[in-house]
């Protein structure tokens, strides 16, 4: 029998590149791409390459620290995570706006689903996506 032993996130070094991606990600309310943040990043002067942003968001996101969507296309967006424990998004299609919300029903689901099968340790992620009502407003009714 193999054990899932997951091993606790190595402790990262502070580095100028780090806090400037946080601090970054502190001022954005939406997620944001890897590419979007870099480019931010650059514009404010900051000297950070791509594939850092890359490394440093990929950490931040092991750690919890921020959470993480895939876009329609596939990309990885990511936003500094405001609530605390496992939480879901309800996601709008159109502007990407994106609520932190509860959803006991499907944590009892995702339970009992896993316990029938003799699944333990279980993880889940559940994203759902709609129009915002400022978008629904707008008649911007299409994907």
């Amino acid at each position: 029998m193999v054990e899932n032993s997951r091993e606790k996130p190595r402790e990262q070094r502070v580095t100028k590149q780090r806090v400037a991606v946080s601090a970054a990600l502190d001022r954005i309310e939406d997620f944001v791409s890897t590419q979007e943040l870099h480019r931010m990043l650059h514009d404010e002067g900051a000297s950070v390459s791509l594939a850092t942003t890359y490394r440093i968001l990929q950490s931040m996101a092991e750690e919890g620290l921020v959470d993480v969507l895939r876009s329609d296309d596939g990309e990885a967006v990511y936003r500094r995570c405001e609530a605390t424990g496992h939480h879901h998004h309800l996601v709008c299609r159109r502007c990407g706006k994106a609520v932190d919300i509860e959803a006991p029903a499907v944590e009892t689901w995702a339970s009992r689903v896993a316990a029938e099968h003799g699944y333990t340790a279980v993880e889940h992620t559940v994203e759902v996506f709609g129009l915002c009502p400022e978008c629904t407003a707008k008649g911007q009714y299409s994907a």
